[in-house]
């Protein structure tokens, strides 16, 4: 009977046992259906470690844990500058100068406002200045 399901093993994978894609760099999943009162005891049981480490750990025993453990992920956060530099950018998007600045010229196209020199002069002073705010805040983030 046993050589019986040998055969019939054999002819299902080639082999005695499940056939291992050795061409992924990972094995394929293990699904395992639980209960919700199962999953609930595990999850507790786990603590603040993951799942998948508690079940290598009940499985192989507590060098196993060790052993499967991944290397930390970079921390991808920025720095505190760089989180001030980005609300100081927003905060310039927010503070509608540009609006303004098109409602200025607006009035100006249409006569409402009478521009002296002086006046173009500051206006395009200030123009230049919100430019130079906006692209030096955009150098510091990095962003073009």
């Amino acid at each position: 009977m046993l050589e019986r399901r040998k055969h019939q093993a054999k002819k299902a994978f080639g082999k005695v046992g499940p056939r291992v894609d050795k061409s992924n760099k990972h094995p394929s999943p293990i699904s395992l259906r639980l209960t919700h009162d199962e999953r609930t005891q595990l999850l507790r049981d786990a603590g603040d470690r993951t799942l998948s480490s508690y079940i290598r750990e009940r499985l192989f025993g507590e060098s196993a844990s060790t052993a499967f453990r991944r290397p930390a992920k970079k921390q991808n956060r920025p720095s505190a500058d760089r989180v001030a530099l980005a609300k100081l950018l927003g905060a310039l998007g927010q503070s509608r100068l540009s609006s303004n600045m098109n409602q200025i010229a607006k009035a100006v196209h249409m006569g409402a406002l009478p521009v002296s020199d002086d006046l173009e002069r500051e206006l395009e002073m200030a123009c230049a200045d919100i430019k130079e705010m906006r692209n030096t805040l955009m150098k510091a983030l990095g962003r073009r």
